[in-house]
């Protein structure tokens, strides 16, 4: 009697194990997990929006400041990974900021409506040739051009290391809760 239900037992598993997908199909190449997972889609900057938000400017010389970016996803669920693209505009140059030497990147899924943010910091400089007379911050995804900008009110940024402003941009953070 005990091997009937044993055999029950095996086939039933057997059926189970080929309706759950546990076979590959070659159509998905992952083994036949098929759940919905896009957070392995890097965003499109056309999904996102991009605003500046927190600021605590630097109110001297010498003083350190920060302005804080906030990536909100209005597209499907993606994944934002690395540092942001910043750029510096100044008197007709652009200088890449770079990134924070401590920050380290993170794959971050980004559920639709869900956001992340960066952190822009600067010491501030002197008016004057010595310092970078920031006029616009431009802003962007990751490997790709500076897209969004934001019109400049924090002061001149001092140099660092001849041509470099003294400013550094983090990783993207989880936002929010």
């Amino acid at each position: 009697m005990r091997a009937v239900p044993i055999t029950v037992t095996a086939l039933a598993a057997a059926f189970l194990l080929t309706a759950c997908g546990g076979g590959d199909d070659g159509a998905s190449g992952d083994g036949g997990s098929k759940a919905s997972s896009p957070s392995g889609t890097a965003c499109a900057a056309g999904d996102l929006t991009m605003a500046a938000g927190a600021v605590n400017a630097a109110p001297a010389a010498g003083d350190t400041g920060n302005v804080t970016v906030t990536v909100t996803n209005g597209g499907k669920e993606c994944t934002l990974k690395g540092f942001p693209k910043v750029e510096l505009e100044a008197d007709g140059t652009t200088v890449d900021v770079p990134r924070d030497e401590a920050g380290e990147a993170q794959s971050l899924s980004l559920a639709e409506q869900g956001a992340a943010s960066f952190t822009i910091t600067y010491v501030r400089g002197e008016d004057g040739d010595a310092s970078f007379a920031v006029k616009t911050l431009k802003y962007g995804l990751p490997d790709a051009s500076a897209t969004e900008s934001l019109d400049w009110s924090y002061g001149a940024v001092a140099r660092k290391d001849g041509d470099k402003p003294d400013a550094s941009v983090s990783a993207f953070q989880v936002a929010g809760d």
